[in-house]
């Protein structure tokens, strides 16, 4: 197939995006974006030499066989009887005839007559069926016509309390012809309403409170108000809870991602096949009868990091988007911090991406709402299922450096213009928190607002602050209320206190406007912070098995006020070919014993995290700044033993407000920090946490011992000063 060979031609030859590549030649994105994602999970390499025909087998899957109970019917028993089955409606009945098309699965058989009158036949005999044996059918059918309600044979639900109409496992089908499914929770008026879309692979069917329990306990305990007004029937993980927002007339859609749920198709999570499925969903959900023709984005973690994908393909029905704790960047802000592989990914696709992809079916869990399977109604064996799912963690492991398959998976800010709400947790250190900051800098949306609260990752999302701030951007933007949006600082954020409270304060820029760039430099003799820099020739030496070595200040004399991102300078040497840098910044109370705070998910971390691999120590100078260096990761350049090179090393952003007479520090290590203290666990994270949360950094194929687990020593001189720099607010 010519076709293919130029898609690959125009991405790989021409560097072009997919985008670009169906502007060139007459292809739709779906259909280039699945050669790609084939082409690289192949393991095929180009230029290659394998023919067209041959590239065609490996490219463009077989036609699946078709289930008997989904082709085309031949008679009205048959297609009324098929008309009864959960979620099936006319419209898919004729998307799946498409099947027994002569020129296979893929292809839409909308010029086959035959079909086409053999639908509308039982369209007529469906309306007279129910005329004879309903006496109320013209009313009800005229209130459905009404109410938009153009899905046949969908369960509805009428929520006396919210006026609710709720319809589950609608079809949507994507142009490669695979089917997702998505429950519609909408006002019961005529509208026309927005909606608020939300796209994943957690099981929309799944409630919150039985797939993630303790979070659900401490979303009870902790945030009452999160759970008050709500009967919580409808409650899923991290997703816009329908009854705060069907009565205020927002349209509430969850998709099940490709492979998940009650969704067909292949689980590859992050996929720019997601991102596509995204962009149709979005135009699909536009054009709904009720619609407004306006689609908002909401919700936390992987609903809100899907977004700036998604935004930066411009869907022309997007109108907001509201990234709730959603990371950006592919390799720096998940996989590799500082070149160094974070373990989460592994066990976070074993806990809660497995245990609902589609597939399932009796083996895995049933809606406590419908009583469906979440997991879709057919069960297949563990060996189909993984035939069905990408290893995602093996694939990051096979690609340690940056490069295509992350840059296919990280938005391209440029092309953001759509207005956003980034909203970041200062607790968020090892996955959201800096893709937040780093999004709302970067992308060219003339609308854009930053905020920035505490607490636990998936809490402040459903209280009543974080309701009512969606509900102000949403209003805003999707319904043209006056909200008072129009006057919202850029900027708003929590500045935290030792005691765990908060004060709220308002900016325009970031970093903050009147932020005081203050060093403080590690005196290595003395294991101080200092003011000044100790000028005298020095150096220190760690065992990267240790804990590192601690600097400190002095008691501070009045409070100190730390708000924004902060870097250290360091020259270090390592007895080996390289060495992992861990830098935490702690705080001390006045007896020495160090203060932790709650994080996004473990409740005792210290203020703030860096890392970095000396070989990625490579700088990409038109991205960094002095206090966020932007390291390339694109090349290694290992250490020669012994011999010293500077490091610069990116320190997520922190808030704190530190007493007088309390002491702020900095530590220097070769691994993970541990607090000493008992640790904590959640229901849905695989390990204990002890002030990393889940954000570990142990994989023995990513940190070979001989390698890191050497000797690193620090050097210091007149010339070049280790200092660590803060953001003062005064």
């Amino acid at each position: 197939m010519r076709k293919i060979r130029e898609v690959l031609c125009l991405k790989f030859d021409a560097g072009l995006s997919v985008r670009k590549i169906t502007t060139n030649i007459r292809i739709s994105s779906g259909s280039a974006g699945n050669y790609l994602h084939r082409f690289n999970a192949c393991g095929l390499t180009w230029p290659t030499e394998l023919s067209d025909a041959e590239l065609e087998r490996h490219l463009v899957p077989p036609a699946p066989a078709v289930p008997s109970d989904q082709r085309p019917m031949r008679d009205w028993a048959l297609a009324h009887a098929e008309l009864h089955r959960p979620g099936v409606t006319l419209a898919l009945l004729w998307q799946e005839g498409r099947l027994t098309h002569p020129q296979g699965s893929t292809q839409r058989a909308v010029g086959d007559q035959r079909l086409f009158l053999f639908l509308l036949s039982i369209c007529f005999r469906f309306i007279v069926y129910h005329s004879i044996n309903n006496k109320n059918a013209t009313t009800r059918a005229s209130e459905r016509r009404r109410k938009g309600m153009v899905q046949v044979n969908v369960t509805l639900e009428n929520a006396d309390k919210t006026q609710m109409l709720i319809e589950w496992d609608v079809a949507i089908m994507m142009d490669d012809g695979v089917v997702l499914r998505a429950d519609i929770f909408r006002p019961a008026g005529p509208g026309p309403f927005p909606a608020l879309l939300s796209y994943g692979p957690y099981g929309k069917g799944l409630a919150f409170q039985d797939g993630y329990t303790t979070a659900w306990q401490i979303l009870e305990e902790k945030f009452p108000d999160a759970v008050a007004g709500s009967s919580n029937r409808y409650q899923s993980w991290e997703i816009a809870d329908p009854e705060k927002w069907v009565p205020d007339g927002y349209a509430c859609i969850r998709i099940d991602a490709r492979g998940a749920g009650r969704s067909e198709g292949v689980v590859d999570l992050h996929a720019p096949r997601e991102t596509l499925d995204m962009y149709e969903c979005i135009e699909w959900v536009g054009a709904l009868p009720w619609c407004n023709g306006k689609v908002g984005l909401a919700g936390v973690s992987y609903f809100a990091a899907n977004q700036w994908r998604v935004a930066a393909l411009k869907p022309p029905s997007l109108a907001a988007i509201c990234i709730w704790e959603g990371y950006a960047d592919r390799y720096r802000d998940a996989c590799y911090h500082g070149g160094i592989r974070c373990t989460f990914i592994r066990n976070w696709q074993e806990m809660q991406v497995k245990t609902v992809q589609n597939g399932l079916g009796n083996r895995g869990p049933r809606s406590r709402v419908n009583d469906r399977l979440v997991c879709g109604d057919v069960t297949l064996s563990d060996e189909e299922l993984a035939q069905r799912r990408i290893d995602i963690w093996s694939v990051i492991k096979n690609n340690p450096l940056d490069g295509p398959y992350y840059d296919e998976r990280t938005p391209d800010f440029s092309q953001i213009e759509v207005p956003l709400l980034s909203a970041g947790n200062w607790g968020g250190h090892g996955l959201h928190l800096r893709g937040n900051i780093e999004g709302f800098v970067r992308s060219a949306s003339k609308q854009k607002w930053l905020e920035l609260h505490d607490g636990e990752h998936w809490a402040e999302f459903y209280t009543d602050y974080g309701v009512g701030l969606q509900k102000a951007f949403f209003g805003h933007f999707l319904k043209s209320e006056n909200t008072g949006w129009d006057k919202q600082p850029q900027v708003q954020y929590r500045v935290r206190h030792i005691d765990g409270s908060t004060i709220t304060r308002t900016d325009d820029a970031w970093p903050l406007t009147n932020t005081q760039w203050t060093p403080l430099f590690l005196d290595l003799e003395e294991g101080s912070l200092n003011e000044q820099p100790n000028t005298k020739n020095a150096k220190r030496s760690f065992d990267a098995k240790s804990g590192g070595i601690d600097f400190m200040t002095p008691p501070l004399t009045e409070a100190l006020e730390i708000t924004g991102p902060m870097s250290v300078n360091l020259t270090i040497s390592s007895s080996t070919s390289d060495a992992d840098l861990f830098l935490v910044v702690r705080v001390y109370d006045t007896e020495n014993k160090e203060v932790t705070f709650q994080s996004a998910v473990d409740p005792k971390t210290p203020l703030a995290f860096g890392w970095l691999r000396a070989s990625h120590r490579r700088l990409d100078e038109s991205l960094s700044t002095p206090y966020r260096p932007y390291h390339t990761h694109d090349i290694l350049e290992p250490l020669t033993p012994h011999t010293p090179v500077d490091v610069q090393i990116e320190i997520w952003p922190a808030s704190m407000v530190i007493p007088m007479g309390y002491k702020l520090g900095l530590t220097v290590r070769g691994r993970d920090y541990e607090h000493e203290d008992d640790a904590a666990s959640l229901s849905n994270m695989k390990n204990s946490m002890r002030g990393c949360g889940p954000f570990t950094h142990d994989d023995e194929e990513d940190r070979l011992p001989e390698v890191f687990t050497g000797i690193t020593t620090l050097h210091s001189n007149s010339e070049q000063p280790l200092r660590l720099l803060l953001p003062v607010q005064k």
